[in-house]
């Protein structure tokens, strides 16, 4: 499973990330490129414990898990609903200035893959308890399905 604890990975992402542009076009969804990496580092904060999110109510929590991060298929676009924290026009992290937000960005990748099992949150907030396997996964597909949102 490809996975951001891979250091080879994070700089692969790294990379796309950095050519995101401001003017980047979507390809579905709201958001602008801006917007996303605002969301993404979000995701991050809350994977990282810096930033508290409600718990998404459910019993398919395992389900959802599974089919998510260990199928080998895309993610829908445009299907699955963020938690609120972490949504831009909600209560995300508004953007400010694209270069600074985007050099935010890539530390949080690089400290989420570094991270020490215990620096990172238990329970993701929609999909359940998470391993250390899982959380590098759910990292690697997050990212994935919002850098190609973009064509990056």
């Amino acid at each position: 499973m490809v996975s951001l604890l891979d250091a080879a990975t994070r700089a692969e992402v790294a990379a796309r990330v950095q050519r995101l542009q401001p003017d980047s076009r979507r390809r579905w969804g709201r958001m602008t490129s801006h917007q996303a990496i605002c969301h993404m580092s979000d995701a991050f904060r809350m994977a990282l414990g810096d930033r508290d999110s409600a718990r998404v109510p459910g019993s398919f929590k395992p389900l959802v898990r599974f089919v998510a991060l260990r199928l080998p298929m895309r993610w829908p676009r445009g299907r699955i609903r963020t938690v609120p924290e972490a949504e831009q026009g909600v209560g995300g992290t508004a953007p400010i200035e694209f270069e600074r937000d985007r050099a935010e960005l890539i530390a949080l990748i690089a400290r989420f893959g570094t991270a020490a099992p215990t620096e990172r949150c238990s329970t993701h907030p929609i999909f359940g308890p998470m391993s250390v396997d899982l959380w590098g996964r759910w990292g690697y597909r997050h990212m994935d399905h919002h850098l190609r949102q973009f064509g990056v």
